[in-house]
């Protein structure tokens, strides 16, 4: 065996027998129980940072885990390679996205390999191969004939820089959140899907994913937004139009005021023709957001219309307004203002010197004015009419309950989730299948894959596509589509193909119902609400086609936390900041380990603490995963991101951690050489007993914490081992004590130590593929012991050991304490006034 521990030759030796040996490649086997378990593919951005690093060193670890427990374990590995991303770095490059795409795709998969991820190649796929997106587009055919795919216009954010919609969550505080640009509302022609027929099939079965977050279920039923309330008409004075309204509160009915209306409402823009004020007033609400987080924080705005709308129960007309915080994308794009119970439409109406009614008052009597804000809590209602005296719970009932007497409104179910649009204006993606027909009517196409031509230069002006008759022309007066599919199409549904690679004759074969769900799904807490949810949806269109028999697409889902790190920065003359990487600054610290201050390497000048934060290459607080594999090993990386903190939560990088994890695994590896560097002479270190007691109790802790995925307390646990066995008595009884402790240390770090694990358990002899080694179990008898070592306190205070039997019962270890020589001096004269007996650990001796 090798002196010196190289990482570089063993890990490139092992790395080379998992690829001969196809060590990770998974055959459906139904006489085995399977698992599947995932990390979310990566974008192909160039190289892999600190937070892939850690994502799929979890995922590798609990597939490593399950792979040794017996199971037929699925870890598949691939590419969501289309987006804007590509299209900036190509026109920055000047070379196509798909040239740039492909050259990044190979590096980080060397990457990927090089850290001994242990991925079933021969099921990689790249959203962008005609082969996979050719399986999307069938599916929007079929969900076109359905009535579940179809075109209409809608308001959208238009960021006029990447000339492309942007989702609600892609405007931040009005800008787009690539190019910076102020963002647009603009009315076009959008594809859309309707995720929203199944709105409550998607709330109801979160009830049943019980291995998720409860975090993410939270954000999900949020996103979702189910509510019971009234829908109603009101009138319009002097017209036969009726403005149909939504509400929670119909309870407050009787205090409406006014109206609000959208700025892009039908009413407003009629009214606008004759009033250039209120043209103005809409021409600036263009300027701006469509998201709810947006308008929740905005000025709110309106203008009168000029218009009257009549009550539904008292037909007394109140005003409408154009309002900038009312959406038209969100139920009928009319909200009914009540000032008085709302604080919102109190501070509008404020504002523009509208009444304000009260209607709902406290039940108990205590003061309820509305001078200072609105009362919006539910209580009794007055000046209500015919609903004066009840409580708000039986107002809503009778008030639906009045107007669906009249056919004037009723109860309705009503959710803040609305339909996907899933075209985008951009080049980079997967072609929508649609053909536009010289009689305007619109139809699937049939003849797939719709390839996206892919030797095209972007130049930034809009898609290309729009510019190339040869793939939208077709004759006859036919055009194809030229918008291509948001990507999010594209990652809902690439955890179903790895399970039916290669197949060219349908979406998915009968391999996926082996394989599905997923059993254990691993990606950070930002996808809960948009990736999450769409595959979700996507699951159940592919249910409905067929291709699937279970319901959910994840059975169990880890959200890792950030790696963070150290910032540090400069501000020149006019506030921008320039951020330096934490490894070019020097740290000073007080004797308690706090931050006094840093200085940069290169000048020796101060530098500005920014505080820790995700790393990334906007603050420069980012560490290089390759620089650090190169210098110490895959294995050091890998054990670093796993012991530093629990998969759930951050981590905050510290380079002397590093260190550390490179320490540990050169006593593991000098254990192994039978050369411990704390080792003891025969009689001389710890009994084997007492060893192999320490290392089934530490391996005891360690299987529990596997199966929690508590992986830090795991290393934790492997230490501690270590340490017993570098102390262990070398003489003959100790021999097969340090190989069935090594051979419990090796597995238990196999999955996350891999390359080390498998050279010493070959090098050891223990047998020829750790991979396949049985897992180890506690051998309950060492656990048994004769004795049990008690710590004797005195009001709290260490005052002494002793050894008692294992079968001792309390009086024997209260007689033992008591008589032990020490305790005895602390004692003196003083009465034992109480006695706490911690079993089998303590004993605490209160006197007076």
């Amino acid at each position: 065996m090798r002196q010196e521990y190289d990482p570089r030759a063993i890990e490139a030796a092992a790395q080379t027998y998992w690829e001969q040996a196809q060590s990770f490649k998974a055959v459906e086997d139904p006489s085995r129980e399977k698992f599947y378990c995932l990390a979310m593919f990566p974008y192909p951005s160039g190289k892999l940072h600190m937070g892939h690093v850690r994502n799929y060193t979890i995922g590798d670890v609990i597939a490593r885990y399950q792979r040794m427990l017996g199971k037929n374990v699925l870890q598949p590995m691939g590419w969501d390679a289309f987006g804007l991303p590509a299209e900036n770095a190509a026109i920055q490059h000047g070379i196509p996205p798909s040239q740039w795409t492909k050259s990044n795709i190979a590096y980080m998969k060397a990457q990927l390999k090089s850290l001994g991820f242990g991925y079933d190649w021969d099921r990689e796929l790249a959203t962008c191969d005609p082969d996979y997106y050719r399986w999307e587009q069938w599916l929007f055919g079929r969900l076109m004939d359905k009535g579940l795919a179809y075109r209409a216009k809608s308001m959208v954010n238009w960021d006029p820089v990447d000339r492309t919609v942007l989702a609600n969550e892609q405007v931040i505080d009005g800008k787009g959140w690539r190019s910076g640009a102020p963002v647009e509302k603009r009315e076009i022609e959008q594809w859309f899907v309707r995720i929203t027929a199944y709105a409550q099939e998607l709330l109801d079965a979160l009830d049943g994913l019980d291995g998720w977050p409860d975090q993410v279920l939270a954000m999900q039923r949020n996103w979702i937004g189910r509510s019971e309330g009234v829908h109603m008409d009101f009138g319009i004075a002097g017209s036969e139009e009726k403005l149909g309204i939504y509400t929670t509160r119909p309870d407050t009915l009787m205090g409406v005021t006014y109206v609000a209306v959208a700025a892009e409402h039908p009413l407003a823009r009629r009214a606008a023709e004759t009033d250039p004020g209120l043209a103005a007033f809409i021409e600036e609400c263009r300027q701006g957001g469509v998201s709810e987080a947006e308008i929740e924080t905005m000025e709110k705005k309106g203008h009168a219309l000029g218009l009257d709308a009549l009550h539904p129960i008292t037909g007394a007309p109140v005003p409408i307004f154009a309002a900038n915080f009312v959406l038209m994308g969100y139920g009928t794009g009319a909200v009914m203002a009540v000032p008085a119970h709302d604080q919102r439409d109190w501070e509008f109406a404020a504002k523009y010197g509208i009444p304000r009614k009260q209607v709902i008052f406290a039940a108990d009597g205590s003061p309820c004015g509305i001078e200072a804000g609105a009362y919006t809590e539910k209580g009794v209602l007055r000046d209500s009419g015919p609903f004066d005296g009840l409580d708000s719970a039986l107002a809503c009932a009778a008030i639906a309950a009045w107007l669906e007497e009249r056919g004037r409104g009723g109860r309705r179910v009503n959710f803040r989730l609305r339909d996907w649009g899933v075209s985008r204006q951009r080049y980079w993606g997967c072609p929508l299948p649609v053909i536009h027909g010289a009689d305007g009517q619109v139809r699937a196409e049939i003849h797939l894959p719709v390839r996206l031509p892919e030797d095209v230069i972007v130049d930034g002006s809009g898609s290309p596509l729009k510019k190339m008759p040869a793939f939208s022309e077709l004759g006859g007066g036919e055009t194809r589509e030229t918008d291509t599919f948001d990507t999010f199409f594209e990652s809902s549904w690439y955890y179903a193909r790895y399970c039916s690679p290669h197949c060219d004759t349908a979406m998915l074969d009968e391999r996926a119902r082996y394989w599905l769900p997923v059993d254990q799904y691993v990606g950070g807490i930002e996808h809960a609400v948009l990736h999450l949810l769409y595959a979700r949806f996507f699951h159940k269109l592919m249910r409905d086609e067929g291709l699937v028999d279970c319901d959910e697409p994840f059975a169990k889902l880890l959200t890792q936390g950030m790696v963070v790190a150290e910032t540090w920065y400069r501000e020149d003359g006019e506030g921008r900041k320039q951020w330096f990487n934490p490894a070019d600054v020097e740290v000073e610290r007080d004797e308690r380990g706090r931050l006094v201050r840093g200085r940069l390497q290169a000048d020796g000048q101060p530098v500005i603490f920014g505080g820790i934060e995700k790393m990334s290459k906007s603050k420069n607080n980012g560490v290089d995963p390759q620089v650090l594999t190169d210098r110490y090993g895959a294995d050091t990386v890998r054990l670093y991101t796993m012991f530093t903190s629990p998969p759930e939560q951050s981590l905050e990088w510290n380079d002397e951690g590093v260190e550390g994890a490179s320490r540990f695994l050169k006593r593991v590896w000098a254990l192994a050489q039978e050369e411990p560097r704390e080792g003891r002479e025969a009689g001389d270190g710890l009994a084997p007993g007492e060893v192999r007691h320490e290392i089934h109790a530490a391996l005891r802790k360690a299987l529990f914490d596997y199966e929690r995925h508590q992986f830090n307390t795991v290393v934790s646990g492997c230490m501690t081992m270590v340490n017993s066995l570098h102390k262990l008595d070398r003489g003959p009884a100790g021999a097969a004590v340090m190989r069935e402790g090594l051979g419990i240390v090796l597995r238990l770090l196999a999955p996350i130590a891999p390359h080390l694990s498998h050279h010493l358990w070959r090098e050891l002899g223990l047998g020829d593929d750790i991979l396949r080694a049985p897992w180890p179990t506690v051998d309950e008898e060492a656990l048994r012991r004769d004795t049990l070592e008690y710590v004797i306190q005195v009001n709290g205070k260490v005052r002494g050991k002793i050894q008692v039997p294992a079968a001792a019962d309390r009086q024997a270890v209260e007689r033992a304490a008591l008589e032990n020589e020490n305790v005895r001096r602390f004692l003196g004269e003083a009465q034992v006034r109480k006695v706490i007996l911690v079993p089998n650990k303590l004993i605490n001796l209160v006197v007076q």
